[in-house]
């Protein structure tokens, strides 16, 4: 198993919020199957006030670039994605284009 965890931050909107939590409820079938179907076994998503935080397991011979690839070739993943940036935005320090935001793990117990 290996463990992703990701920050993006949403639109400091609380009616903006509470639509993409909401969202967040009913997540397409088809963008389901097409996170299990890259080899994610597991993911959470936490939020507090308008950060968002995700943690993705994934077998071990997951690739995020694989993963990269397949939603890019995908159009119901792309009209997704499309319809989240109405709600998310980068963080301060992304470059141009970045969405999510790959974290360094920096302690372990």
């Amino acid at each position: 198993m290996k463990r992703y965890c990701f920050a993006l931050d949403l639109h400091d909107d609380p009616t903006l919020i509470a639509e993409y939590e909401d969202w967040h409820t009913r997540v397409w079938p088809e963008i389901k199957k097409s996170i299990t179907d890259a080899g994610v076994t597991h993911l959470d998503i936490y939020r507090v006030s308008n950060r968002m935080f995700m943690v993705m397991e994934t077998v071990d011979m997951f690739d995020l670039q694989h993963k990269a690839q397949m939603d890019a070739s995908n159009p119901t993943v792309q009209e997704w994605e499309k319809l989240m940036w109405k709600y998310q935005k980068p963080l301060p320090f992304a470059k141009p284009g970045e969405k999510w935001m790959l974290m360094k793990k920096i302690f372990q117990l």
